[in-house]
């Protein structure tokens, strides 16, 4: 397989901040100067490691830096994220860049008044005639699957050079550390590809222009969340043999950034890093398959899952803002950060089908959102809206959960797994198992561990009104964290209504300003990714390949 350009432009960048970031974290100011013999000793590889992940695969592969592509935001949380976000209609866009004002516009809207709006441009049509390799700003299927490989490929290089190191102290414990570091984030990013493309290629190996046929086979994406709960299954095994708490704690504190070791962000415990691995298998599990196909099986491994993930206290994956040599910016780094203003004149808007997911009386609805009518001019007859996100600007909102703020370092971005999203994975499989009580108080768990301020659900709800307490907790709860594409093609929303998809009783602010509340939407999007023509044209599938276009 040859490595296309930038999986290695994006791993250079790594080597640069493995030096630097010894002295000053997240410092790429000499990217030019390091090299990888850099890296061989103690100080070094951790520093690789860090670097493998922050700036390989969140940062570093920047379109704007490699191919000034006119990006929009500043790391793989602005656009990557972005485009979940667009996708499960929680925001809109009407700029053209990277396609963003195309991927989300339904083929169809019925207003209350019976008029039909259809789009002529139909989204699936728009985004595979943009992949090509000469089409690459506006392809929305090239940036996660670059992001992701770097990623990954800058972790093989961590796990191919860790045992040639001389450590101090525990050598054991302290390579097993940084050898669970890499296996975990190689789960992570395979997770990533498996969630969303067709098909993907496993490639444990290292380096540029390696001609292994072995990767050059494409495998399906459930071939993929195979090989990511393997990485994190190796990752807790790893984990789960430390025996030196204090040399573990110590190198895992040099992994993570200071500024990220704050909030929720921390020095995870072997048992608290083990509880988030399996947090994500079980999202791994749920993401992955549609609601109708679930079985009384795959919601028992769902719940032995998340029955040992994510607890309330427990220290998570996290990012943060921060005012220099940080990995994402505070104003453009984030689709928070990146919706949060004037509609006007933010680049992302606020859906109004994400605020009619609120409650009445819901605090997260009164502190992070106000009222702001804007009427889109530009074609996207959805993407009108009456609100904005607001900045907290530094200011305590009393324990309610903030969405947005714009002061560096203030911001709290969620990397992987929640204990939100763990209990709410719960509800789902405890709701659809029987068991509605225990189910809805999950619910009300996240509720007042967000803030929210709500009466407690009764216990005494039927099947049909506890699920859509569920789905509509799941969207306002894990709002901005990557999560609202994966349910709204799991639940089929984003299928032709002719397929049993769409969605009714919407909320749609007409072009014309008229206020729509029982509005049909027809989205038919596609439910997972074709492979990117930057991988396929130079990596065409060897013999025995998966499909790597999704026949939908």
């Amino acid at each position: 397989m040859k490595k296309y350009k930038y999986l290695s432009i994006g791993f250079a960048a790594a080597i640069s901040l493995a030096v630097s970031s010894c002295k000053k974290e997240l410092d790429v100011k000499n990217p030019n100067s390091p090299t990888i013999e850099q890296a061989k000793d103690e100080p070094g590889i951790i520093s690789l490691s860090t670097a493998a992940v922050y700036i390989n695969g969140f940062n570093g592969n920047s379109p704007s830096i490699i191919d000034n592509q006119n990006w929009l935001g500043d790391s793989y949380f602005s656009l990557g994220i972005g485009y979940h976000e667009l996708l499960g209609d929680n925001i809109s866009a009407e700029a053209s860049n990277q396609n963003i004002n195309v991927v989300n516009l339904p083929d169809y809207v019925i207003l209350d008044n019976g008029s039909k709006i259809t789009n002529t441009s139909p989204s699936k049509s728009v985004i595979r005639i943009s992949n090509a390799r000469d089409k690459k700003p506006a392809n929305m299927f090239f940036y996660e699957w670059a992001y992701m490989y770097s990623l990954n490929n800058a972790c093989n290089q961590v796990l191919a050079l860790v045992d040639n190191i001389k450590f101090t102290g525990n050598a054991e414990t302290k390579k097993n550390t940084i050898k669970a570091w890499a296996y975990w984030w190689k789960g992570f990013a395979y997770s990533k590809i498996g969630s969303v493309y067709y098909a993907g290629i496993i490639d444990n190996t290292v380096g540029v222009g390696n001609t292994s046929t072995l990767v050059s086979t494409y495998v399906t994406s459930a071939a993929m969340i195979t090989e990511a709960n393997k990485n994190f299954d190796e990752a807790s095994t790893l984990l789960s043999a430390i025996t030196s708490t204090s040399d573990y704690s110590t190198v895992l504190g040099k992994l993570l950034p200071n500024f990220v070791q704050t909030g929720k962000g921390g020095v995870l415990t072997t048992d608290m890093w083990i509880r988030n691995i399996n947090t994500m298998k079980a999202r791994n599990l749920l993401a992955n398959k549609r609601l109708t196909a679930m079985t009384a099986t795959d919601w028992s491994a769902v719940l032995t899952l998340v029955n040992a993930g994510i607890k309330s206290d427990d220290f998570v994956f996290t990012g943060r803002t921060s005012a220099t040599n940080g990995f994402f910016s505070a104003s453009g780094g984030s689709v928070a950060a990146m919706t949060t203003g004037l509609p006007k004149s933010t680049t992302f808007k606020v859906s109004e089908r994400l605020i009619q997911e609120y409650k009445t009386g819901d605090k997260r609805l009164a502190t992070n959102f106000a009222t702001n009518q804007y009427t889109n001019q530009v074609g996207g007859f959805t993407f009108s809206t009456r609100w904005q996100l607001l900045d907290a600007n530094g200011v305590d909102k009393g324990g309610v959960a903030v969405l947005s703020d714009k002061i560096p370092g203030n911001y709290e971005l969620y990397i992987a797994g929640s204990y939100e999203e763990n209990e709410l994975m719960k509800a789902e499989a405890l709701i659809n198992t029987g068991s509605i009580p225990s189910g809805l108080l999950s619910i009300n768990n996240v509720r007042t561990y967000q803030g929210a301020g709500l009466a407690a659900l009764s216990s005494a709800l039927s099947l049909t009104d506890a699920k859509e307490e569920l789905r509509r907790e799941r969207r306002v709860a894990l709002v901005f964290r990557g999560l609202a594409f994966y349910d709204a093609r799991r639940w089929g929303v984003i299928d032709d209504i002719s397929k049993g998809g769409g969605r009714t009783n919407a909320v749609v602010l007409g072009t014309d300003g008229v206020l729509n509340t029982h509005a049909t939407i027809n989205y038919d999007f596609l439910d997972y990714w074709d492979v990117p023509a930057d991988e396929y044209v130079i990596n065409p599938p060897a013999s025995g390949s998966a499909p790597i276009k999704n026949p939908n």
